[in-house]
């Protein structure tokens, strides 16, 4: 497992799943450069098929870190691999729902 200031990650046991669990619980215009960065380039230099983004622990978002969420999973998706967001708080879920990003991060409603 490896952790940066704001994401900790480990690899499935099977190889094929990149976990990601976000550590900070505010994901707004502060932070969400870094947090780009450090999963594209978790991304970019991983063997896996799928990075997981956990959010339960994330009770706020902004605009601008949904648009870098965007831009990973259009960055995962060049490296081949499909991103998916597990476990989104209900003021994550909230947001992505109002924004019409639910499809583009396969979110079933509630």
């Amino acid at each position: 497992m490896t952790t940066d200031a704001i994401v900790s990650y480990r690899t499935s046991a099977d190889g094929t799943t990149l976990h990601a669990t976000l550590l900070a619980p505010e994901l707004d215009v502060d932070v969400a450069d870094e947090l780009r960065d450090s999963l594209e380039k978790a991304v970019a230099g991983s063997p896996c098929r799928q990075l997981s983004l956990d959010l339960a622990e994330v009770t706020f978002i902004d605009s601008y870190s949904l648009g870098a969420l965007v831009g990973v999973r259009n960055s995962a998706a060049a490296a081949g691999l499909t991103m998916v967001l597990t476990r989104p708080s209900p003021p994550v879920r909230q947001a992505i729902e109002v924004t019409g990003l639910t499809e583009v991060f396969g979110i079933a409603p509630v």
